[in-house]
């Protein structure tokens, strides 16, 4: 399970304690609220589903999915569909390329989302075998679905200028050097990311 409302409070607590630039920040901003996805496969689809199209037109495929799996929408489900009829729920070739790696992975077991390993880096390359899910994508699933307290998804965009702006930084740091910045964070980095995206969007900062 993601990391909670209480968690965040408490981790960003921590950093603040060390750290008077979060403190006054968390001043001005308030505190994050908690963004929490189920673990398991259907986060995973989810994601590929929503990749470069609208959140209406992501969440249109996935009630057309839907209708057409399942509601349980189990890995085997897709994988016996042709391809006219995922075709049929918006779903593109590229993505049913994407889609199948993921249900053949789970399908198999080689990929048991149930049991990811416990260090970060080897979780990432399990979830990374699967086509279109990349090292961002794979850091929200541990972050949102996972809740590890230390995933730190320096190439989103969102993070790196928000991480520039309360740095004071004359311009938005690459992801190298957001990675670099979010250091002195550890071991609360997951935290500090989702209060990255909450001040992002905020004129206090």
């Amino acid at each position: 399970m993601g990391l909670t409302n209480a968690q965040l409070r408490e981790h960003l607590d921590a950093v603040a304690d060390g750290d008077p630039v979060v403190a006054a920040a968390i001043e001005r901003c308030g505190y994050p609220e908690e963004r929490i996805r189920p673990i398991g496969y259907r986060t995973l689809l989810r994601t590929i589903v929503g990749q470069q199209v609208s959140v209406a037109s992501a969440q249109s495929v996935w009630n057309k999915l839907e209708a057409e799996l399942g509601e349980d929408m189990h890995a085997r489900e897709l994988l016996a569909r042709d391809f006219d009829t995922l075709r049929a729920c918006g779903l593109s070739r590229q993505k049913q390329g994407y889609a199948r790696s993921l249900c053949e992975l789970v399908a198999s077991g080689e990929l048991d989302l149930a049991d990811l390993p416990e260090d970060d880096e080897q979780a990432i390359a399990e979830l990374t075998r699967i086509k279109g899910i990349g090292r961002w994508s794979a850091e929200i699933y541990l972050l949102f679905a996972e809740g590890r307290a230390n995933i730190w998804p320096a190439g989103d965009l969102a993070v790196q200028e928000a991480v520039g702006r309360l740095l004071d930084l004359p311009a938005r740091p690459s992801e190298k050097e957001t990675r670099a910045l979010g250091d002195k964070w550890s071991p609360y980095r997951g935290a500090m990311a989702i209060f990255t995206w909450h001040t992002y969007n905020n004129a206090a900062l």
